[in-house]
């Protein structure tokens, strides 16, 4: 088993990044590797409740990740279960992340654990860094327009 942490200045409270990290609008804004649409999203934040995303990349095809809730602590943590639907890979893994509020706004520290394999870890390596990448940029034009 192998894991992943990722680490990113958030230029927003932590309450907002919990939010859009726990909402169904939130999520749309932010999931999935490249700039391809979020297709549907449900979101149960509380422990016990279950999430599901789908989302289509660039190149077409589409994806589904879905999972459980493990720790809901608001502004702060957040842990669920992790599994992608109808894959190749059936194993279930992990999902930790870490909010900490600094004077520019959130250090998100995103942790990915119970990943089978290096490879398996280095793929979602690269889509998770797409997808925060998005939703750094997101907070950081909102931001911008803030301050205009």
């Amino acid at each position: 088993m192998t894991s992943l942490t990722l680490v990113r200045r958030i230029a927003a409270r932590p309450s907002i990044v919990f939010d859009a990290l726990t909402t169904p609008d939130g999520i749309a804004i932010w999931w999935g590797p490249d700039a391809g649409p979020v297709l549907a999203v449900e979101a149960d934040a509380r422990i016990g409740g279950r999430f599901r995303v789908r989302f289509r990349r660039l190149d077409g095809s589409e994806h589904e990740s879905s999972g459980e809730y493990l720790a809901v602590i608001r502004p702060e943590r957040l842990s669920m279960s992790w599994r992608w639907e109808g894959s190749e890979d059936p194993g279930e893994s992990l999902v930790e992340i870490a909010l900490r509020a600094t004077a520019e706004g959130t250090e998100l520290t995103f942790s990915h654990s119970r990943l089978r394999d290096e490879e398996t870890c280095r793929s979602h390596e690269q889509g998770w860094n797409g997808a925060l990448d998005k939703l750094q940029r997101h907070f950081s034009r909102v931001a911008q327009g803030n301050s205009a």
